[in-house]
């Protein structure tokens, strides 16, 4: 494959993962009456599960080319980038709402850019100062704008759900910096095998949560909130983990870091869309900058690397 359908390939791939992965944000603002932790005990247990269920037809084969590092690693990338994450996001959005948490996160392209791009591998980092400087200016805006509009839920939740974003911010950096080098490095695995296998690790680790999520949590909730809950659960597992993940593993595999990190802008400007639509609002003024600045700083990124 040439290095320009290569180039388009991976946009592609990447601008659908966050298509999918947009959903995610919005799933907590759904689930309102559930904690964090069950949000986050019920996407996993459905992603194990579906994940387990797409894996049966070709369950021998993959589990002859598995030894114990796989299932280390395995492990480890699913805790940073599945439960602890998704745990962040849930108090960041639950607490500071979508617009913030959406663009707290949406500091990734900056971050994974920073932590894993290499020399020889992409574009040079000093020529994507001014790109990554956009995209840093669009989170400033809605720092801003978020804080502006404290006085609404209080200045004390809205640090929290800094807090809790900027944890999401940290860990989900390392796995996908760690994801990309696994995966250029364990080629006995497809993209989407490798997206199923995490998914089953994860189902494995969500068990942990299972009872201080649902047994020890004393809210009662009616059959038709369970009913959403676990239709949220699933959607969100097949959306965004299953195929938003196979879609991001594929992604990595076609582009450097240095590019395939700023795609995950697009999670972010469809997060942000779906948060407006459920809000039934339009886009204050510093939210609107904040989207233009993040998607001009990563579009002026993939000319430097097509070029």
């Amino acid at each position: 494959m040439t290095p320009s359908r290569n180039l388009l390939l991976g946009l592609l791939c990447g601008v659908i993962a966050g298509a999918f992965w947009g959903g995610v944000f919005l799933a907590p603002r759904l689930l309102a009456d559930f904690t964090p932790l069950q949000a986050t005990a019920g996407r996993y247990l459905a992603y194990g599960l579906a994940a387990g269920v797409l894996l049966v037809p070709s369950w021998k084969g993959v589990m002859a080319r598995m030894d114990g590092r796989d299932w280390r690693d395995l492990l480890l990338l699913s805790l940073l980038g599945n439960l602890v994450y998704y745990v962040g996001l849930a108090v960041a959005v639950q607490t500071a709402g979508v617009a913030l948490a959406s663009l707290v996160i949406g500091l990734l392209p900056v971050t994974i850019t920073l932590v894993g791009a290499r020399p020889g591998e992409g574009t040079p980092l000093r020529r994507l100062i001014w790109p990554l400087a956009l995209i840093v200016a669009g989170g400033v805006c809605i720092n801003l704008d978020a804080f502006a509009a404290a006085g609404r839920a209080g200045a004390g939740r809205t640090l929290v759900g800094l807090l809790g974003a900027l944890l999401a911010l940290a860990v989900w950096t390392a796995y996908a910096v760690w994801n990309a080098r696994r995966l250029a490095a364990t080629p006995k695995f497809t993209s989407h095998e490798w997206s199923l296998l995490t998914g089953v690790a994860t189902g494995l680790l969500s068990l942990v949560l299972v009872v201080p999520a649902f047994a020890v949590a004393g809210k009662a909730h009616a059959a038709g909130a369970w009913g959403l809950f676990w239709g949220v659960s699933f959607a969100v597992a097949i959306g965004a983990s299953v195929i938003g993940n196979g879609l991001w593993n594929a992604a990595s595999r076609l582009l450097p870091l240095s590019l395939s990190g700023q795609l995950i802008v697009f999670e972010t400007v469809f997060a942000l869309l779906y948060g407006f639509l459920h809000e039934a609002r339009w886009p204050r003024p510093l939210e609107s900058a904040a989207m233009v600045l993040m998607l001009a700083g990563v579009s002026w990124s993939a000319r430097l690397h097509r070029a």
